[in-house]
């Protein structure tokens, strides 16, 4: 009997994400295990039990994904499960904490686009800000942007706050290659007067950026949204966009929403997923491979 595609997927959060098990499911993998409440000091028992059970050559029918909503927490489940592994009992493992890797992704290869098609730029040296970037989706933002030579500030309602999350990016996510700054919502109006790019990514139905403060940048070029749920994090910017005019700017913006966003998002997601199956040889993916995929498939569709 042939061995059948099983994915086990593990979070920290009383629930798994039905959408991540529906593009599990969607990708190929027949099976969806979930693994639910999991502690971290619980995922090298798991990795074992799964990688042991079958031979090495059906461990090619075997991954793992890992969810949960903290991204540090997700990353560091990523390098237990990979120090987890007896060669040659090794599989795949994915990590996409709430989505937030693959979102991220998916938001600033939209944005490099646009840059590059309406204003033949790059992220290189842009002033980036990430609005509400405390969380996930943010931070894995933040990263990938500051990765690709752009200058990122975290902005959040507390200063010491995006200040302590701009350094976990920079030292454990950027390993230390990149340098992310911090500010606070009090003084954004101040970071507008330089700002190239906007990237909205709290929570839902928050507006982060308001019509008067849109008008006032002299320089923004692309602002993107993460939120489908009204009112939109900036004013004016409708889920659908993709690269129209961003309402009341005075500097030529352009605005990518939500649903643009999601897009890019799941192509990516469902990408990375084909590609544990696909592979020969186990593969160890977060953030920075969900952007070379988001890049890919801009490029293809444009």
């Amino acid at each position: 009997m042939e061995k059948p595609f099983i994915l086990h997927m593990l979070t920290t959060a009383k629930n798994l994400s039905p959408f991540d098990v529906n593009m599990a499911l969607d990708a190929g993998w027949v099976s969806a295990i979930p693994y639910i409440n999991v502690e971290p000091s619980e995922v090298r028992g798991l990795v074992q039990d799964a990688i042991f059970s079958r031979s090495p050559k059906s461990l090619k029918k075997t991954g793992i994904f890992i969810g949960g909503r903290d991204t540090k927490q997700a990353l560091d489940m990523l390098k237990t499960a990979k120090n987890s592994m007896v060669p040659p009992f090794e599989v795949s493992v994915f990590a996409d904490p709430s989505g937030a890797f693959t979102t991220a992704a998916g938001m600033v290869a939209a944005v490099e686009h646009e840059l590059q098609k309406n204003f033949n730029t790059s992220l290189e040296g842009k002033n980036v800000l990430a609005l509400g970037g405390t969380g996930p989706v943010g931070q894995a933002a933040a990263v990938i942007a500051a990765q690709a030579g752009a200058k990122v500030r975290i902005i959040g309602r507390q200063l010491e706050k995006a200040q302590r999350i701009a350094d976990l990016c920079s030292n454990e996510f950027g390993e230390g290659t990149i340098q992310i700054m911090a500010g606070a919502d009090a003084d954004k109006a101040e970071f507008m007067k330089t700002a190239d790019i906007v990237f909205a990514t709290g929570a839902a139905g928050i507006e982060l950026l308001s019509a008067e403060q849109i008008a006032s940048a002299p320089q923004l070029k692309v602002a993107a949204d993460v939120n489908a749920v009204p009112p939109s994090g900036i004013a004016g910017l409708d889920a659908f966009h993709n690269g129209a005019p961003l309402p009341g700017s005075k500097s030529g913006a352009v605005g990518i929403g939500a649903l643009a966003i999601g897009n890019v998002k799941y192509q990516a997601q469902n990408k990375l997923l084909k590609t544990m199956l696909d592979a020969e040889k186990p593969v160890y993916l977060h953030f920075t491979h969900a952007f070379e995929v988001a890049r890919d498939f801009i490029k293809t569709k444009a």
